[in-house]
């Protein structure tokens, strides 16, 4: 005799499931209309970030550039200390008017039409100084 495990019996035939798998939940909870789908993958976001990566380093350049806008700033107006000391004893020394010019010249055309009118005033004083001696720099 053959022993082919507890309570079976071979007459017995299986019957094929009733329904099929996933076409429909087994169980759905009182109040709620079954199981949500999940919800289809969203697209990549736009490149928002990047274009706000790129807005924020062109703040930086500008308060960059203002920093070395108030740089030579003081620069021109610790040289101007200088020549206004040395015009109050009576000997200006022409190599820190020709230093002036020099940096007076790359400050051209800024903008601001007082600034300008300003810088142009400085710059032709010290011209006329520069003159007193013989020196006649390029515009």
């Amino acid at each position: 005799m053959r022993i082919e495990g507890p309570n079976r019996s071979s007459g017995i035939s299986s019957r094929g499931a009733v329904g099929k798998a996933g076409s429909g939940p087994a169980f759905v909870p009182a109040g709620t209309d079954g199981p949500t789908r999940p919800a289809a993958a969203a697209p990549a976001a736009p490149a928002a970030a990047l274009d706000a990566i790129l807005a924020l380093q062109g703040v930086g350049t500008s308060t960059e550039g203002r920093r070395r806008a108030v740089r030579r700033g003081q620069t021109l107006l610790d040289m101007l200390e200088e020549i206004k000391a040395d015009l109050l004893i009576g000997s200006v020394n022409p190599k820190r008017l020709d230093a002036l010019v020099v940096q007076l010249g790359g400050l051209r055309e800024r903008g601001d039409a007082g600034l300008d009118a300003l810088i142009d005033d400085i710059e032709l004083r010290v011209r006329v100084e520069l003159a007193k001696f013989g020196r006649f720099p390029a515009s």
